[in-house]
């Protein structure tokens, strides 16, 4: 099996719906990291002297890569990253090898047994 890396920078109060959705899209597990941080093309706000920030969310999936890309728009539906900036970010890159992931292949393997 192939694998893409997904990796998703969201507000922290949308994780868990975003978890939700790309596993009812096939993804199989997830990895949150709390507490991250970002900058984007424009200062950060301020309320004196402070950074404003919400709280982020870094979110890593290991995917099936058939199902990688609606996994992908799904994160940025449900995410509105499209809606309006500072929303989020998510992007997938290609991973050349894993181990430790039999238990999502056995996953994988019954569902496209089901589907068949």
């Amino acid at each position: 099996m192939h694998f893409k890396l997904i990796i998703a920078f969201v507000d922290c109060d949308k994780t868990d719906k975003i978890l939700v959705a790309a596993r009812e899209k096939g993804a199989t597990g997830s990895t949150v990291i709390s507490q991250a941080r970002g900058e984007g093309s424009q200062d950060q706000r301020t309320f004196l002297g402070l950074h404003v920030e919400s709280p982020r969310d870094a979110l890593l999936m290991l995917v099936e890569e058939n199902n990688a890309r609606e996994i992908l728009e799904t994160i940025n539906k449900v995410g509105a990253f499209d809606k309006k900036s500072h929303e989020g970010i998510a992007f997938q890159i290609d991973v050349e090898d894993a181990v430790g992931v039999m238990h999502q292949v056995d996953i994988l393997n019954r569902t496209l047994k089901e589907e068949l």
